[in-house]
């Protein structure tokens, strides 16, 4: 259990230097589906930082898995197609509320944002509720 907590503050702490880092050098918020969105449209003054970025958290999470390899591991019980139905309404969500969890909830909260305040409990909210639906019509208990 400790190990656990140990790794969640460690991951916490380079999650916020990384959104430190990105506000204070570029003067932007670390939201992923922003910083994604940027890289696909035609701005190649900051394409670099983008994919760097991107790069970054892939090889994160690569390091990780290397490290500790069912930190992040896909449920056996959802299938590849519930698991993109649900990346696609996630990507809808961040369109519909100008911005990711990232943006909003790391980096809108930490700058007592009141939209971001209102975006983070929605989005919050709703994931709990469609979780428990979703788990509830699986009959999980």
């Amino acid at each position: 259990m400790l190990t656990s907590i140990l790794w969640a503050s460690v991951g916490g702490a380079m999650i916020g230097l990384a959104a430190s880092w990105i506000l204070l050098a570029k003067g932007r918020i670390a939201g992923i589906s922003g910083i994604i969105g940027g890289l696909l449209s035609a701005r190649d003054e900051q394409s670099a930082w983008r994919s760097s970025f991107l790069v970054g958290l892939l090889v994160g999470g690569g390091i990780l898995t290397t490290i500790l390899p069912d930190a992040i591991a896909a449920p056996d019980s959802r299938s590849l197609v519930l698991i993109g139905a649900a990346g696609g309404l996630v990507g809808y969500g961040t369109r519909l509320g100008s911005g990711c969890t990232s943006g909003h909830g790391v980096c809108g909260l930490t700058r007592l944002s009141p939209r971001s305040l209102a975006a983070t409990l929605t989005f919050m909210g709703t994931g709990f509720l469609t979780a428990t639906i979703v788990a509830l019509a699986a009959g999980a208990r």
